[in-house]
């Protein structure tokens, strides 16, 4: 029987690197006061001929005093559902340094009901949240004409 040892150097690993930056200054970034804010500056960032059209979901990053850090596109859907990966939704909120997230999908349909399956994501992405100290603000459904929020609606 032969033993076969393997020098560590001989296997190529890939280094990874946190880094943190921002192009906008702290000053400058929006502040979000209310779920009216949330959605308007939402809508500002949406494709608008998309909204009608099929299904997105996003994610605001806030910091501790509810500027915004950044929108971040996290999947794209169909015409009546969208699949969200909550490790890539929680690999964006810990690589922005956020404090809180807004959750955000479009109703193309233009239904502003919550579904079930938008309150079960909800959670699950509470519950990931927890583990990492950040705080799910709240989950804001866009239509072209409307809006509706968890928060508003005592869900979150």
């Amino acid at each position: 029987m032969e033993t076969v040892i393997r020098n560590f150097q001989d296997n190529q690993v890939a280094e990874i690197k946190l880094s943190y930056s921002h192009k906008v200054k702290p000053s400058l970034m929006p502040k979000i006061n209310s779920s009216q804010d949330a959605s308007r500056l939402l809508r500002e960032n949406w494709e608008e001929d998309n909204l009608g059209f099929l299904e997105e979901f996003k994610v605001m990053l806030v910091s501790r005093c509810n500027k915004v850090i950044g929108i971040c596109n996290i999947a794209k859907g169909g015409t009546s559902c969208v699949t969200v990966d909550i490790k890539l939704l929680m690999a964006a909120a810990i690589k922005g340094n956020c404090a809180g997230l807004i959750l955000s999908h479009n109703h193309p349909s233009g239904n502003l009901k919550s579904s079930e399956q938008d309150r079960r994501l909800t959670g699950k992405v509470k519950e990931a949240c927890k583990l990492f100290d950040i705080t799910v603000l709240d989950h804001i459904i866009l239509t072209e004409e409307s809006y509706y929020s968890f928060a508003d609606e005592g869900l979150i």
